[in-house]
């Protein structure tokens, strides 16, 4: 979510609003404030997604897989805070909301117009482009939380938008800042928001964006600053739905200011639509209005624009009824017992799992964008080549201990990006049985129980999905992690034809021989030019 020409705003028109702070002495005033809510170590709540591309400097980034060097990085980037005295709470977006999935849509078919400048670079000059052409390696948002936990970090992942759970957390917990780069935060009255991009690690300084600052110079309370945002565009109400409004208000902005001092075309429009949004309230009974009847809108815009200023209200602040928000049911609620939706929302939330949560309570999974060469037909997109596995994963959560009797059989909606699906809409997949040696057991058995009976029948059911139960016996012979390598390796021989020995030499070194070199040197072994092979490493990570 952000704020379109808003941080723009802020960082060329709005010097005043640009703050440089120093989070060693944010943090030492708010530990000596008498007024501060804990006495824990002042808190810096994260956001997750803004800062991998900032975490992930690796060098050779084209084939991806630098996990222990990727580690060094973020054990390296925590300590920088903690030995600051400064606790960190990291979020992560755990769900795409159906009212954003349009956006979400169009950020993924960009990304694949940069993916094939990318494979046409390596083909053409044999090496990796510069950061210009840059794209996360595949997984890393999924991982990156296992990592941190792994450091004793303080991990939540959301289970509605992140930006709306970070600033909510953030405004109860009294924390010190929000670490980021979304202007969104700017709108929501919460901690300040403070910029990942112009963090300086070393010396723990950064630009902090001053919200009052900001009001002063736009002319508008911060209780204003939602519908300055949804005029302006963001996520749920698109650039195109308010073009008019912000269209008719530039008129008016430079008939009433000939010699505006912002001449940037974005300042101006940000600077016209305050304007506008300022005199927009003019009697005590419209500043109850979220919008007010003085902007003449349809029905259906303005019911739009309601819906984006409610996601800016958070918990504990004047809410009209319309913003209240109530909690959906589950999607699959009469497939599986209320012990384990609870148990699933809570995993999530700790960032304990994956995948899971979207598929029982929202029954929807999604998979963003992976390198994948649009123009090579030869290799099968890993979305379709894992698919039989998560027709099975699906059948294991949903199929268990019903014994063929469900009349109306679920469907998940897919929405994964791979070369040649236009995502107009989902892909409607149905779940598959999944075939234990023995009677069918509930999802609630093999969740919850202990026991020695159950550990091997999860073994079983872990084995059967990937299609080798032979493997069992291997289980406590060879490290699990090399099992599970195993199992990875088998099932993409099985599922795809054009694999050759080269490819699972490739897989294969991944998991036995990268793993007993030291970060440093892993960062010695040179870069390929085989476009193949970057397609390859990306594959093993899904």
């Amino acid at each position: 979510m952000g704020v379109k020409g808003l941080q723009y705003f802020m960082d060329r028109c709005c010097p005043e609003a640009c703050v440089t702070v120093n989070l060693r002495e944010m943090a030492r005033q708010q530990q000596a404030s008498t007024t501060a809510p804990h006495t824990s170590n002042p808190t810096l709540v994260v956001d997750g997604m803004a800062c991998l591309r900032h975490w992930y400097s690796c060098k050779d980034w084209a084939c991806g897989g630098q996990w222990r060097e990727y580690l060094d990085i973020l054990k390296r980037w925590v300590e920088a805070f903690t030995s600051a005295g400064i606790r960190l709470v990291f979020f992560f977006d755990g769900v795409v909301e159906e009212q954003k999935r349009q956006e979400w849509v169009k950020r993924r078919r960009r990304v694949n117009g940069v993916i094939s400048k990318i494979f046409r670079h390596i083909k053409e000059l044999g090496d990796q482009p510069g950061r210009e052409l840059f794209c996360l390696p595949s997984g890393l948002a999924t991982f990156t939380p296992f990592a941190l936990r792994s450091l004793g970090q303080e991990v939540f992942c959301s289970v509605r938008e992140a930006d709306y759970e970070i600033a909510s957390y953030a405004r109860q917990h009294g924390s010190m800042g929000i670490l980021g780069e979304d202007s969104d935060f700017i709108i929501y009255d919460s901690a300040p928001y403070l910029s990942v991009a112009k963090l300086r690690i070393n010396s723990l300084t950064t630009v902090m964006y001053d919200r009052q600052r900001l009001c002063q110079t736009i002319g508008l309370a911060v209780t204003q600053l939602p519908l300055l945002a949804c005029l302006l565009g963001n996520d749920v109400v698109s650039e195109e739905k308010m073009r008019d409004v912000r269209n008719n208000a530039m008129a008016a902005y430079r008939k009433n200011s000939p010699a505006p001092h912002y001449g940037a075309p974005q300042g101006q429009v940000v600077l016209a639509v305050s304007q506008l949004v300022s005199s927009l309230w003019s009697t005590e009974d419209e500043e109850t209005e979220l919008v007010p009847q003085s902007l003449n809108l349809s029905a259906p815009r303005r019911e739009l624009l309601k819906k984006g200023v409610c996601l800016y209200t958070l918990p504990g602040q004047k809410r009209p009824e319309l913003c209240e928000i109530s909690s959906l049911p589950s999607a699959f609620e009469k497939y599986v017992s209320p012990e384990i939706l609870k148990a699933c929302r809570e995993k999530h939330a700790a960032a304990e799992g994956f995948m899971v949560y979207t598929v029982l309570c929202v029954g929807v999974t999604e998979c963003s964008n992976t390198l994948e060469d649009e123009e090579d037909t030869e290799l099968v997109p890993q979305a379709l080549v894992y698919k039989p596995c998560r027709q099975l994963i699906y059948g294991l959560l949903l199929l268990l201990g019903h014994d063929g009797r469900i009349v109306d059989p679920p469907a998940i909606r897919e929405w994964f990006v791979f070369p040649g699906n236009p995502l107009k809409e989902p892909d409607i997949v149905h779940p598959l049985p999944v075939s234990l040696p023995c009677d069918q057991p509930s999802l609630d058995l093999l969740w919850f129980s202990t026991g020695p009976d159950v550990s091997a029948l999860r073994l079983t059911a872990f084995l059967t999905i990937f299609g080798c139960p032979e493997f069992s016996e291997l289980y406590g012979v060879i490290e699990d992690a090399l099992l599970a390598a195993l199992c990875l390796v088998t099932y993409l021989v099985l599922q795809v034809q054009t694999l050759s020995l080269e490819d699972v030499d490739s897989y294969l070194s991944q998991a036995v021989c990268l793993r007993l070199k030291s970060s440093q040197e892993l960062q010695q072994i040179e870069f390929t030019d085989s476009y193949r092979f970057t397609y390859i490493t990306h594959h093993s990570r899904r």
